[in-house]
């Protein structure tokens, strides 16, 4: 089902100012019949004008006459629509209200009304006039564009390591570099142009030498680093876990350093630009003869040889794909293997290749846009060969140029949605459930025919994905993409498109912004900790029009919000900073707000005027106003605080982060059943209360009424057995997700976790775990991750059955006393692919350590063994280590296995 796209790059908002014009025309203005008239013509007009920029849209090389045209036209179409909301706005419009019309009605009886809709209605006619004029005086030559059927696909394709081409001569080159006897910290380099693949190959090495070392990490650099940022990064993913807290360069610098110091480390810096950042980055690692590595990645030569000084250093020049190679990459995505291309293909197949140059990058982006586009057709392949130039010889126009031609494929809405991505900086990794807000608050993606905009999105981006035109980071349990970045090549592309049609604007300075042909409808904003927020954005240029701001970086204050008046989306990713949310009320047109952690900032008093608004994202907030519950048309709501009284009234609501049923009222708790669109839940609860029994009652008979929850997060306090369901459900559980925390625990399976019939992940703990139990479990039909602990000593064995038992589970964590107590029988789990133990080495009973019928798991590619040896001598370890060892070889696949061995000390 198609959807219609209110704003695009090309056409601007042409599609939303017709609808909107259309309300103009309704039953009440009919009554002045000169004023329907004239916006009637106004309509008509631009109907047509809109056809003509659709065609110009899907054409890439116009006459400058003809381009101006466009562009003035476009950006005729977001300032009209400005009038029109002003002046709705103005009369008090509320679309979904019935006194609307009356109103309407009874202020066009008044003279200064009339006066000021008819001032209105000429200041837009004069526009269309002076703009259809234009065109007739000049008399522009439309081209014809080509048409390009897309099949757009649903499931996102994802490479594995097992599928990447190139990789495993250099891999090994690098791997036998750091697995050498050399004690002394090395550090390994590799160079070569963008696109060449060099992160792809440093990301293997780290997969597989990661649990070699006693820390490991992975962080990206860009050519701007906040190098105060950088190394808050490494700490948390060195230490695995996220802190709040970035503190000054020299405390931050000292407790990497101590943290290093007598540790082996891994470490992979990536996409480094300057010598001289990599002098101050090569600080960080202490020299400690435990045999610790990094390994950097750069385009530049000199950074390369500055990386690597020392005589122990090492340099991996990358190289283009072979002819063999770039054939199995091109024929693999497409046709899956090359003995699978046509014959009447084959011949402009090397011919593109050629032209790729054996750059996996370009390579990737054209195989993948034939393969969305699913055609066998001579001529389609025959134009894709004529568009490209002779050889790119690895130049930034010559990648470009291959990138552009995804980008001209792809259709009108994919365009829009790929440019908006040039508003997040180089290699920051974007949340995907933000974009897809972004986009629909920005009116890329609406609903049209009862289809749900939510899920237009999820298919927009997924086959961005398929394309190859974001790079994957997250994966959740389904295989979705959860967090994704933009090759920076891509986003030179994106970045050099969005500048030509005006689409959005970044500002690190006030002068960035100056000289403009057109007003900014989208500002990425770049702070540092110089940077003053308040002065970034120059006095005399007005940023009423502007439609999105993003902020990002550090900066201890930022501009007042009043001036973007018609603004939609606001994003605040600052460190520290204050947020000034001053005028906040006045931008009626808001649809999106989010508010990192880091930032503080104070709510307004009421903020019942922002109807428009869908997403309300602010982690750290410490209050609401009151009137919060009045905004009907709220669809995510994450703040971490107590809700007033009324949340029934937010009937649209489809996320709800952070529901504490100790700090909300039992009212609120009981509410919870009225919110029947509810997708997304996470309840909390930090204490235990005296009248924790009645909310558990009340929240009990709440989840039992959400018949669209789709994932439920509890993380509750003691047992909650008292989540049991009262009576069983009318239709079958939409549950995919159910994720308890370790805090609290089941005393058993219960056995209504057997009707979850649609449940793919589950994570919690149970007292004990019978075999009825792990029964329950077993016959998930659609489960593929599942994490259990069991809070008790062992005391039976158990079984996982061989007949049919966990049809799709993929993967399977398990904490338990004792891992010898678990028997796998012939055929259990036959698609699991990864294992994870956590267990006690210290029971004086056990005759053995590993578990029973390993060799059964016949999908089994990684076992991950994390083992308790507080109390026990160092021999003792090492018969631990060499009793599961012996467990695994056994297995025909000999799986990759990872043991880690820890103690109190």
């Amino acid at each position: 089902m198609a959807t219609r796209i209110m704003v695009s790059a090309s056409t601007g908002a042409m599609n939303a100012l017709l609808g909107k014009l259309t309300t103009l025309m309704g039953e009440e203005f009919s009554k002045l019949k000169n004023l329907r008239k004239e916006v009637k013509f106004i309509s008509d007009e631009l109907g047509s004008m809109k056809g003509t920029l659709e065609m110009l849209g899907d054409v890439e090389n116009l006459d400058p006459q003809t381009e101006r045209w466009r562009d003035t036209l476009r950006e005729m179409s977001y300032d009209i629509e400005d009038i029109i909301d002003d002046f709705m706005h103005h009369i008090g419009e509320k679309s979904k209200n019935r006194w609307f019309a009356r109103k309407i009605a009874r202020l066009l009886k008044e003279f200064r009304a009339r006066y000021r809709i008819a001032n209105r209605i000429k200041e837009i006619k004069a526009l269309v006039l002076e703009t259809s004029a234009r065109r007739q005086r000049y008399k522009f030559d439309i081209p014809s564009s080509s048409d390009v059927s897309i099949d757009p696909r649903l499931a996102t394709l994802y490479e594995n390591a097992a599928n990447l081409v190139g990789v495993q001569a250099p891999m090994h080159e690098i791997i036998s570099w750091v697995n050498d006897k050399e004690k002394q910290l090395k550090v390994a380099s590799v160079v070569g142009f963008g696109g060449l693949g060099k992160t792809t190959l440093v990301n293997e090495v780290y997969r597989s030498l990661k649990a070699d070392f006693d820390c490991r990490a992975f962080v990206s650099v860009s050519q701007k680093p906040d190098i105060t940022k950088l190394i808050h990064s490494l700490l948390s993913e060195l230490r695995s876990e996220t802190s709040s807290q970035i503190c000054e360069f020299s405390i931050l610098l000292n407790t990497l350093r101590e943290y290093l110091r007598h540790k082996r480390y891994l470490i992979i810096i990536d996409d480094i630009w300057n010598a001289d950042v990599w002098r101050v980055i090569k600080c960080f690692f202490p020299e400690n003869g435990l045999g610790s590595r990094v390994i950097a990645t750069t385009r530049i030569q000199d950074v390369a040889k500055a990386c690597s000084s020392h005589h122990h250093d090492y340099i991996l020049n990358m190289k283009p794909l072979s002819n063999e190679d770039s054939r199995r990459l091109f024929f693999s995505r497409i046709f899956g293997l090359e003995e699978a291309c046509p014959h009447h293909l084959r011949d402009i197949s090397l011919e593109i290749l050629k032209k790729c140059g054996g750059l996996p990058l370009a390579i990737i982006s054209i195989s993948s846009m034939l393969a969305s586009e699913g055609t066998q057709q001579k001529q389609r392949w025959e134009h894709v060969r004529d568009s490209l130039s002779s050889g790119t010889n690895l130049t930034l126009d010559g990648v470009r140029q291959i990138l552009k031609l995804s980008y001209i494929d792809l259709p009108c809405h994919l365009k829009t949605c790929l440019l908006y991505l040039g508003m997040y900086p180089e290699d920051y990794t974007i949340e995907r459930s933000n974009l897809e807000r972004q986009w629909i608050a920005e009116g890329f993606i609406t609903e049209e025919n009862g289809q749900d905009g939510a899920e237009a999105a999820k298919k927009y981006f997924n086959e961005m994905v398929n394309r190859s035109l974001i790079q994957p980071v997250e994966f959740d349990s389904k295989g979705s993409v959860t967090r994704c970045k933009v090759h920076d090549m891509m986003l030179d592309l994106i970045l050099h498109k969005s500048k030509k049609e005006n689409f959005l604007t970044i500002i690190d300075d006030p002068q960035a912004i100056t000289g403009m042909d057109y007003k900014p409808r989208r500002l990425s904003i770049r702070l540092d900790v110089g940077s003053n927020g308040r002065t970034i954005l120059p006095r005399n240029i007005s940023m009423s029009h502007v439609r999105t701001v993003m902020f990002f970086g550090r900066s201890q204050n930022t501009p007042p919000l009043s001036e973007f008046k018609f603004l939609r989306v606001l994003f605040f990713d600052l460190d520290h900073a204050t947020v000034d949310l001053i005028g906040l009320c006045k931008l009626y047109q808001l649809r999106y707000l989010w508010i990192s952690c880091f930032c503080s900032y104070q709510l307004p008093t009421q903020i019942r005027v922002l109807q428009q608004l869908q997403t309300l994202d602010l982690v750290s907030c410490s209050s609401v106003p009151s009137d919060i519950v009045y905004l009907a048309g709220l669809v995510h709501l994450n703040v971490d605080t107590w809700l007033p009284n009324g949340i029934g009234n937010l009937k649209s609501l489809q996320h709800l982060c952070r529901f504490d049923i100790l700090v909300n009222s039992l009212y609120n708790i009981r509410s919870l059943r009225e919110l029947t669109n509810l997708r997304y839940l996470i309840i909390s609860c930090d204490y235990y209360a005296e009248d924790m029994d009645s909310r558990m009652d009340a929240l009990r008979s709440s989840l039992e009424s959400l018949c669209s929850l789709q994932c439920l997060f509890i993380s509750l306090t003691g047992f909650i057995d008292g989540l049991v369901p009262l009576s069983p459900p009318l239709a079958p559980y939409r549950l995919e997700r159910l994720i308890v925390s370790w805090k609290c625990r089941f005393s058993r399976v219960p056995s209504w976790m057997g009707e979850l019939c649609n449940l793919r992940e589950l994570q919690c703990t149970f007292c004990e775990l019978l075999n009825d139990g792990v029964g329950i479990l077993a016959e998930l039909l659609f489960l593929t991750d599942l994490d259990l602990k069991v809070g008790r000593s062992i005391r039976e064995p158990i079984i996982i059955s061989g007949e049919g038992a966990f049809p799709a589970l993929k993967r399977f964590k398990l904490r338990l006393s004792r891992a010898s107590y678990l028997t796998f029988q012939a055929g259990a789990m036959p698609k699991l692919e990864m294992l994870k133990l956590m267990f006690n080495a210290r029971a004086p009973e056990q005759n053995r350590i590993a578990p029973t019928g390993i060799e059964h798991l016949l999908a089994l590619e990684e076992l991950h063994a994390e083992i308790d040896c507080d109390g026990i001598r160092e021999s003792e370890k090492s018969s631990v280590e060499s009793g599961l060892m012996s467990a695994i070889n056994m297995h025909r696949n000999r799986p990759r296995v990872i043991i880690d061995l820890w103690d109190n000390n």
